[in-house]
């Protein structure tokens, strides 16, 4: 077997270095106050003021209510999103229904809409549940998404046979079995990946809860737009609350990454 030259591990280095250097210099400037953006030759060595920065973030704006509502919004959506979409795709795939191929194109269909063409409609339809303020108008309408569903299904074709559906059914399961206990370890790596996507772009969403949320139930992202509000920013505030905000993202970067690289290991085995 050949071995990486010197080339590809400068490469990868260089690329490991140049995707890190955006947090190191968020850390950067939260660690400094807002003057060090003036110095001619700007300091790569970190301050002392992290803490200090940290503590005025959470004095200047409701930022553990705002990183509360987040967690249980980013964690809830991932979960039914990855439920939801596992089960649809498992449907999708290899389930034979009248309609399924027409309802499976409608739903990737909706992916060419723009998202921001429902914000009225969908604000009105918050407003007659009564939600409108909480997290419920936040969390409901993204339950399950239809990048989702056909992520799952295109995986799902490949990774469960035919022949082991029809081998678990002979056995007696029934197709929640069959889905739990066949689908459902099959497709773990895609469900992974599909987990941490839908939980960073939940946690990084502004627009909706933005619209739909009071200004004292905020959630990060609107929490971190409001630091940034007066006519003077201080950078050095708002970067250390993004790289607060980050670190939620990062420990499920770390705690769902062996699934994906083992689902990336598993295709190149394949291939």
């Amino acid at each position: 077997m050949k071995r990486a030259g010197f080339w590809i591990y400068g490469l990868l280095t260089a690329f490991v270095l140049g995707s890190a250097f955006p947090f190191y210099w968020s850390f950067l400037v939260a660690s400094k106050d807002s003057g060090m953006l003036t110095d001619k030759v700007p300091p790569l060595i970190p301050g002392g003021n992290f803490w200090a920065n940290a503590a005025r973030v959470f004095d200047s704006v409701e930022f553990v209510k705002a990183l509360v509502n987040s967690l249980i919004v980013a964690g809830t959506v991932t979960l039914t999103t990855v439920f939801f979409s596992t089960l649809a795709g498992f449907a999708f795939a290899k389930l034979r229904f009248r309609g399924r191929d027409p309802l499976f194109v409608f739903i990737v269909a909706t992916l060419a809409v723009p998202t921001q063409l429902g914000i009225i409609p969908l604000y009105m339809a918050m407003a007659d549940f009564g939600w409108v303020g909480g997290l419920w108008a936040v969390m409901v309408p993204n339950l399950v998404t239809a990048l989702g569903v056909f992520w799952m299904r295109q995986y799902t074709v490949e990774a469960v046979p035919y022949e082991l559906v029809e081998a678990a059914r002979m056995d007696g399961c029934s197709m929640i079995k069959v889905y739990w206990h066949v689908c459902l370890p099959a497709v773990r790596p895609a469900a992974a990946f599909l987990g941490m996507f839908t939980f960073m772009t939940s946690w990084n969403d502004f627009l909706w809860p933005l619209v739909v949320l009071d200004a004292g139930n905020p959630t990060v992202q609107v929490a971190l737009e409001k630091l940034q509000s007066g006519y003077y920013i201080d950078y050095s505030l708002v970067l250390a609350g993004t790289t607060l905000a980050t670190v939620p993202i990062l420990i499920v970067f770390v705690l769902l990454g062996r699934q994906i690289v083992a689902g990336i290991m598993q295709g190149a085995v394949k291939g």
